[in-house]
């Protein structure tokens, strides 16, 4: 079992405790960080009241910032592998000249 320790990170004034390993100590506060801007936005900008609205429409904002980038991400690969596929099949035509060539 590995090492934990409990980290109280602050999201809309209120304290939350959480467990997690030393390694994830900078990665959970950046994301409670990120989750506190979330919120705040939310509350500003909407008619959204209640802590637990406003969790869930946060949740609903940052689940879509992910699948959106996992959709760009899984474009940019394919894509990507497309090009590296059509250069492979340059690479192996250029080699078949030079073996011609040098037959």
């Amino acid at each position: 079992m590995s090492d934990t320790q409990t980290v109280t990170v602050s999201i809309m004034d209120k304290d939350y405790q959480v467990s997690c390993g030393p390694d994830e100590v900078a990665a959970l506060r950046q994301s409670a960080q990120y989750l506190d801007e979330k919120m705040r936005e939310i509350k500003s900008s909407s008619n959204v009241f209640g802590l637990d609205r406003l969790a869930v429409m946060a949740a609903l904002n940052i689940a879509n910032d992910l699948l959106s980038q996992t959709q760009k991400t899984t474009d940019v690969t394919t894509s990507q592998r497309s090009e590296i596929q059509l250069l492979n099949g340059k690479l192996d035509q250029a080699l078949t000249r030079l073996k011609s060539a040098s037959t």
